[in-house]
């Protein structure tokens, strides 16, 4: 059987549908009407969404390394909106 070549990774700025198609793994859109985009994960301090719906994200997931600390009430899962804030486990932050 002949594979077909799959579809490059793609860029950041490019469209996407899933995460798995970026470089960056984070297929992100700002709104559930705008066009999803391969974006960069977020840093420490930046908004983060913990789990994704779909394989797109409204607010990527944290670089390795760092933990999304969000809130996790069962209204902000069922609405995506849960996001956090990424952390540095390595820095006690208390």
């Amino acid at each position: 059987s002949i594979l077909l070549p799959s579809k490059p990774m793609r860029d950041n700025g490019e469209l996407c549908l899933q995460s798995a198609q970026c470089k960056s793994k984070c297929c992100h859109r700002t709104s559930g009407l705008s066009l999803a985009r391969c974006a960069n994960k977020a840093i420490e301090f930046q908004e983060c969404s913990p789990k994704s719906l779909y394989g797109v994200y409204y607010k990527c997931p944290c670089e390795q390394g760092l933990t999304c600390e969000a809130d996790s009430s069962l209204v902000g899962s069922i609405t995506n909106t849960n996001y956090g804030t990424c952390q540095d486990p390595q820095k006690s932050s208390k």
